[in-house]
């Protein structure tokens, strides 16, 4: 077994990859503090071809060199909209037909193993801040709430890992269609 190079990995360029179809899924981050987040999930939305992502309240934005650190360039590339308050994206996702689900440990969420996403609809996926996970304000707007199953006594993950844990079963699902 040998290591791949990148050059031998055959990825579209930055130009290419604007005009390639995306899964019916954007990632809205609900005040995440971290600009290394931030970057992470800009790549990680690169990598599994999401539409859009929106940068919510606090929620740095580009251009930063933090987050281009992490983002590896992805901020360029994935297209980001900045809201002063999530609770005002989450009314434009919904005038949009989006299905909007927070990523959270609420009553009667879905378990992540369980769901299955319907490729009918569109999606946004709400991720909350490091400390206080999606505002309550903004839970009481959403369809529904998606929780990670765990094992472990934290009972929580780093939002930029969550974000790619939920978005990998999306992934699967959609891109079937594109």
């Amino acid at each position: 077994m040998r290591k791949l190079s990148t050059e031998s990995l055959g990825r579209p360029s930055p130009e290419e990859v604007a005009r390639l179809p995306k899964i019916p899924v954007t990632v809205v981050l609900d005040n995440v503090r971290s600009l290394n987040n931030v970057g992470s999930l800009f790549r990680t939305c690169d990598a599994f071809a999401v539409e859009r992502l929106v940068l919510c309240g606090i929620t740095g934005t580009p251009p930063d060199r933090e987050i281009h650190k992490t983002a590896l360039g992805a901020e360029l590339i994935v297209p980001w909209r900045h809201f002063a308050k999530t609770e005002e994206a989450v009314e434009w996702l919904r005038a949009e037909g989006c299905v909007v689900v927070a990523v959270e440990q609420v009553e009667g969420a879905a378990m992540l193993d369980g769901f299955v996403p319907d490729l009918a609809k569109r999606y946004a996926l709400i991720l909350g801040n490091e400390v206080d996970g999606v505002a309550q304000s903004v839970v009481d707007m959403c369809d529904g709430a998606i929780e990670i199953p765990q094992a472990g006594a934290k009972h929580s993950l780093n939002v930029a890992v969550s974000g790619g844990v939920v978005l990998w079963p999306f992934f699967c699902a959609f891109r079937k269609e594109l």
